[in-house]
């Protein structure tokens, strides 16, 4: 395998992985204001790309991508909101079992068949969850639901990007996204508005560009070898973010969590070896 991409991958794990504890250190602030400033960094960026590139910024399929923004911001604000209740590095591991509910959505609404060993990697990857929530220290039922939140419709956003295919710009997807969340954030937030500090506004304007990173450098590691290769390895984010977590912290992981942790990790990058070959 060439080293690039792999760098590339560490890179995204790496960034995401700050993003996301930087989230877990702001929670002294609402989540629609960390949502309002997480969406700053990555829309300058997209915006100015889309402009330069003279991209259409409404893009074709506006349905879908209010829909996809729409549920974009669903799942990421039910995410940050997780953090206040669970440790960063279990979050983000349960976030990742948004390719069980993609492929389920995927089989009722593009009809795409799902073979009998995902199934299995699934009920494995369930496992993982069960072992986690039972023996991994106990956990927050409000974290718990709200992680399932984000993750179903995580889950129902990749379906939504599949079915608009090539038809749309990647960065115009992302730009509506982001366009909604600083909408919503912004709005939410005045109620409840806290002036930031100057360390703490540096904190929170760093979220969207780490954001843009993350997105970036995944993309280019994506384009520069195989799918069922590069996509496994967007799993390092969690073994960071577990790092992170321990380190800043002082979050504890017992041999259940690791566990449950391993099995989700294992049995969804498989899966996606799986798919890749099924569509060979």
């Amino acid at each position: 395998m060439q080293y690039k991409p792999v760098l590339y991958m560490l890179v995204s794990a790496i960034s995401f992985a700050f993003m996301n504890a930087l989230v877990k250190h702001l929670t002294n602030f609402s989540v629609y204001q960390v949502v309002f400033f997480r969406s700053i960094g990555t829309l300058v960026f997209t915006s100015v790309f889309i402009a330069k590139n003279n991209i259409s910024f409404l893009g074709n399929n506006k349905k879908l991508l209010i829909a996809r923004a729409f549920l974009g911001v669903v799942s990421i604000t039910c995410f940050f909101e997780s953090l206040k209740y669970l440790p960063v590095g279990t979050s983000v591991s349960l976030r990742y079992t948004s390719p069980i509910f993609a492929a389920i959505f995927a089989l009722f609404l593009l009809k795409e068949k799902i073979k009998l060993i995902q199934w299995l990697l699934f009920l494995l990857a369930f496992l993982g969850v069960l072992i986690i929530k039972q023996f991994g220290g106990g956990l927050h039922e409000i974290g718990l639901l709200l992680i399932i939140i984000s993750a179903i419709t995580l889950g129902f956003i990749f379906v939504l990007i599949r079915k608009m295919g090539s038809t749309e710009n990647p960065l115009v997807i992302i730009n509506y996204f982001m366009l909604f969340a600083f909408i919503f954030g912004g709005i939410m937030s005045v109620s409840n508005w806290q002036n930031p500090t100057s360390n703490e506004l540096i904190l929170l304007l760093s979220l969207g560009v780490l954001g843009y990173i993350g997105q970036y450098y995944m993309t280019k590691a994506f384009q520069a070898n195989e799918t069922n290769i590069i996509a496994p390895l967007k799993y390092l984010e969690v073994i960071v973010v577990i790092i992170i977590g321990a380190a800043w912290f002082n979050e504890i992981y017992n041999v259940w969590s690791l566990l449950g942790v391993l099995l989700i990790i294992s049995s969804l990058s498989f899966n996606i070896y799986v798919k890749s070959k099924k569509q060979k």
